[in-house]
């Protein structure tokens, strides 16, 4: 199914794009406490395209996934212009604007490359994923960090799970391209 959802959403050769969020955390997360693989809520399709920065857009490439599987709710939101709701800086990049969510595990992302591998990028590195770490991001107030895990019962549904205000990994992200 993962395959699959990468191949759909490089199909739509948009700029910067990328599956993220829950898609590479929670399997992450599941093969470290040795479950299967976790049913997803959604799949977070980010992209960054200054040109056209209209919800009607995302809208539709949100329907052209819709059409090509059905089973998955899609969520797609174009990074350009992101930190308007969030009162941000303007964003650089797909990349940038991940510097800027809650939680620093979640800061992954992956797409399809011309050669049809994996290829990550990660605001943060990955060396907290794989050590089972909740990280809060300082560019967000403690209070969101705190919400979503209640919200999304992450402690309840992976328990060895350790939250921690900072992430110990290196400063340098791993890189676009």
């Amino acid at each position: 199914m993962r395959m699959r959802a990468l191949r759909c959403v490089q199909s739509l050769n948009l700029p910067q794009c990328y599956i993220a969020a829950g898609f590479v955390r929670n399997l992450v997360w599941d093969a470290m406490h040795k479950y299967p693989p976790s049913a997803l809520n959604d799949i977070d399709v980010i992209y960054y395209d200054p040109s056209d920065t209209s919800r009607e857009r995302e809208q539709y490439l949100q329907g052209l996934l819709q059409k090509t599987m059905p089973e998955i709710t899609w969520q797609v939101r174009n990074q350009a212009r992101m930190h308007e709701k969030h009162h941000d800086p303007a964003y650089a990049g797909t990349l940038d604007a991940m510097r800027f969510w809650p939680e620093k595990e979640t800061a992954i992302a992956v797409r399809l490359d011309m050669n049809q591998r994996c290829e990550i990028i990660a605001a943060f590195g990955v060396q907290s994923l794989f050590e089972l770490k909740l990280s809060h991001n300082p560019a967000r107030p403690w209070a969101v960090f705190q919400q979503r895990i209640e919200e999304k019962q992450w402690l309840t549904h992976w328990p060895k799970l350790t939250v921690t205000t900072q992430c110990s990994v290196a400063a340098k992200p791993i890189d676009e391209e």
